[in-house]
């Protein structure tokens, strides 16, 4: 890239890296796709960085989403974005009373450009801004459709119903009250498309990720055990 920058390795699996540029002004993140010695895995790495860009292209100016850098060279070999500061919402010490509100708003400003996340299943990549906002990263899966359409439509859902079981899960157990455990995902049932595969695709995806590719998938949940984060003054409307 040619930046003058201080490189962190923050992730690195047999897809490639992804990297954080610390520099005098703001900090970025570099995504190298450049796979490794096992077939095919160059290819697969350069198509999720494409998707990625395009993704992050149609929702540019939104906030909560990573923006691409100027400087990004716009190739699916790599791709540079700027940082988002927080943590998240598997390691967060703090919620809003009123976060998971706001989550599923920024969800739906993200499906309003016809962007399905399609990965929001990980904790990881839900994240908690220091104001409290909720932020989305790791756009690798995402989808881009017109609006409209039942695929769109079907996507959408399992977006949805994934933030519901999010939810329930840090508000249930006197973590939270009743009427926060319930969110725009309430009464989303798993998608016969979701269905068919859990029981086929997945169980394949696992092998190839956690057998072939040594990669673990969605490894930051937070413990059942907690420790679970305070709740704090909602951030209100907006």
């Amino acid at each position: 890239m040619g930046h003058p920058n201080r490189r962190e390795i923050l992730k690195e699996d047999s897809f490639g890296r992804v990297v954080r540029l610390r520099g005098d002004g703001e900090d970025r993140i570099l995504r190298e796709a450049f796979g490794s010695w096992l077939p095919l895995t160059g290819w697969i790495a350069r198509m999720l960085c494409r998707r990625e860009r395009r993704a992050l292209q149609v929702l540019e100016g939104l906030t909560g989403v990573p923006r691409l850098d100027p400087k990004d060279l716009g190739h699916g070999k790599e791709l540079l974005r700027n940082h988002l500061p927080g943590a998240p919402l598997s390691k967060t010490t703090f919620l809003p009373r009123d976060y998971f509100d706001h989550l599923d708003a920024l969800v739906a400003k993200v499906h309003g450009h016809g962007v399905c996340h399609n990965d929001l299943h990980k904790e990881q990549n839900i994240m908690v801004l220091p104001d409290g906002r909720p932020a989305l990263l790791d756009f690798q899966l995402a989808s881009v459709h017109g609006m409209g359409g039942w695929g769109f439509k079907s996507r959408c859902a399992e977006d949805l119903r994934h933030l519901q079981k999010h939810r329930r899960r840090y508000t249930r157990d006197g973590r939270g009250s009743q009427q926060q455990s319930q969110g725009s995902g309430h009464g989303f049932k798993r998608r016969r498309i979701a269905l068919i595969w859990k029981h086929t695709g997945k169980p394949l995806y696992n092998f190839i990720t956690r057998r072939i590719l040594r990669t673990r998938d969605g490894e930051e949940r937070r413990p059942s055990s907690g420790p679970w984060p305070r709740w704090d003054e909602p951030l209100g409307p907006g």
